[in-house]
């Protein structure tokens, strides 16, 4: 019996991790996809498929190795995407951008340079173009307020609150909220049930080279720098080491599949996999893998609903549903400002690449993300190729 109870805390563990992974983020999710031309089924089915994809992750991997592998949607992935335009082939040319980050990220489980060419990018410069990306998305709950105080204020309260006294549940909270804001407004009573049903709907990709390299290269560079690498660096914090080279062909492989059902990438988890690695999951390290297999399980149960949250959040009241992403981000937003900025050896670097990214610039068709790094890399490399000042005074 005291075995049974035992098992119960990784159990808990794992469906927590699923429960906090799904309804921090899958409104970023939504809100990217849309962004780059995603209709509303289209928005369903990727959120459907991310689901799939890393729930049987989750399982695979934790009950084969034995270890909590968990792995998550990539959040900063959609945040790029809610940033970014829709390309000129609109949603197929972001699905055609979609399969070459997974192609890519797969690449780097089978040759380790391309793997060791992504890790030298500077990690400041990285963390800027991800502040850069997301300084637009967390503003947005500002500006809805403003425009629906009535609406979105109950938001930021609530999230306010569980801030203060259990940050966990915050981001949580605030969509708990939102419901009650949407069902005071009667948002419920005009869902369209219909459209609520789980289907996947596959998309014919296109190669479009403006969105490969504005969509797929920075995708891939912030999926691998503010996931993957970060995502095995927790794991080996805990005392885990299942290696690059099997997660990274998985979740390259699983994001080209789910590509051509809407998907955008997914990946490690990172800041969802201490809820299933660390001791508040168990204390005997080697029972910690069955929280990863309840929190994959976990993403399996909400994908059929992958439907009706997207019905939900389009019958939304106007920015409730930009105000819970932003909410959700503003954790991130300030880990990266602060990655970005600390280092004095990189702050200029770091500076150019936020405002650049920040700025939503096109050029060439490709969006202010990918030039917010070019321009941080050009001034990272003068500035280090410059005498320093003792040598000039000397």
């Amino acid at each position: 019996m005291s075995e049974r109870v035992g098992l119960m805390h990784p159990v808990m563990a794992g469906v927590v991790a699923g429960l906090v992974g799904f309804t921090s983020s899958f409104a970023i999710v939504l809100t990217g996809l849309r962004a780059v031309g995603a209709d509303d089924a289209q928005a369903a089915s990727g959120l459907f498929v991310l689901c799939l994809t890393m729930g049987a992750g989750c399982v695979l991997f934790s009950w084969r190795t034995r270890m909590p592998i968990t792995m998550a949607w990539s959040t900063p992935g959609a945040a790029l995407l809610a940033t970014a335009a829709v390309p000129h082939g609109g949603f197929p040319a972001a699905v055609g951008a979609f399969i070459l980050c997974g192609v890519l990220l797969a690449l780097c489980g089978l040759v380790r340079p391309l793997g060791e060419l992504v890790e030298r990018i500077p990690a400041p410069l990285a963390s800027a173009m991800l502040a850069g990306v997301l300084l637009p998305l967390v503003v947005a709950p500002i500006r809805a307020a403003v425009v629906d105080p009535w609406a979105i204020a109950p938001v930021i309260t609530t999230w306010l609150v569980l801030l203060a006294v259990a940050r966990r549940w915050a981001v949580l909270g605030a969509l708990a909220a939102a419901l009650v804001v949407m069902a005071v407004r009667g948002v419920f009573g005009e869902l369209d049930l219909a459209a609520a049903a789980p289907t996947l709907t596959f998309v014919s990709p296109t190669l479009d080279a403006g969105a490969l390299i504005a969509i797929a290269i920075p995708l891939f560079i912030v999926t691998m720098t503010s996931q993957n690498i970060p995502g095995i660096a927790v794991l080996g914090a805990f005392g885990y080491r299942p290696g690059m080279r099997n997660p990274l062909l998985y979740t390259g492989s699983a994001s080209v599949a789910g590509a051509f059902a809407g998907g955008h990438a997914i990946n490690l988890a990172a800041i969802s996999a201490a809820l299933a690695a660390g001791p508040e999951a168990h204390p005997d390290k080697d029972k910690r893998w069955i929280a990863g297999v309840s929190c994959g399980g976990t993403y399996l149960l909400f994908g059929p609903l992958a439907g009706l949250v997207s019905a939900v959040a389009v019958a939304a009241p106007k920015g409730i549903v930009e105000s819970i992403a932003g909410l959700a981000l503003i954790a991130t937003f300030a880990a990266s400002a602060h990655s970005a900025l600390a280092d004095d050896r990189a702050r200029e670097a770091g500076a150019i690449t936020l405002v650049v990214a920040a700025s939503g610039i096109t050029i060439a068709s490709i969006g202010s993300a990918f030039w917010g790094l070019v321009a941080g890399l050009v001034l990272h490399l003068v500035l280090t190729k410059a005498p320093s000042r003792t040598s000039k005074s000397a």
